[in-house]
């Protein structure tokens, strides 16, 4: 495989210098394992850390319940989108992510990140299992014990 062919998906640029490593198909799961598509032998690495996916032309991460996180920009992500020159982390290994939009079909701005959209539905109270609501319309705050009607 040339080396234009290789770099179809983008490339994996380690900080601080390195090899690059090729994204040679749209889904690729990274971690320890020999069975990952992108092997990165530390310890600190989960045996199957994150899952990187092209949806709508742009890459996804998401993490796989990993011990040691997975981020973007340095803020910690589940699933998240993934622009041309964002760094991103796998437990504390760091590699730019370098592709084209363009050239994996997008047509547009990257997608809206789903995760922001859930914060933004639902209380931090609730979030953080403090609060409770009840078939009322009401809502419980359990760290002060008050009942109010909810104004939704």
């Amino acid at each position: 495989m040339s080396e234009s062919e290789n770099a179809k998906y983008g490339h994996l640029m380690p900080v601080g210098g390195g090899d690059p490593i090729p994204l040679v198909k749209p889904h690729l799961r990274v971690g320890r394992r020999e069975s990952c598509d992108i092997v990165l032998r530390f310890s600190n690495v989960s045996a199957h850390h994150c899952e990187l996916t092209i949806k709508s032309g742009y890459w996804f991460i998401k993490d796989l319940g990993s011990r040691n996180g997975t981020k973007v920009n340095g803020n910690r992500v589940t699933e998240k989108c993934v622009e041309p020159g964002d760094v991103v982390s796998v437990a504390k290994h760091r590699y730019e992510l370098k592709y084209s939009p363009h050239q994996l079909g997008a047509v547009g701005p990257p997608p809206r990140d789903d995760q922001a959209e859930d914060i933004l539905r639902s209380s931090l109270l609730e979030k953080a299992g403090l609060e409770r609501k009840n078939e009322q319309n009401q809502r419980y705050d359990i760290t002060d014990g008050f009942n109010n009607r909810r104004k939704d």
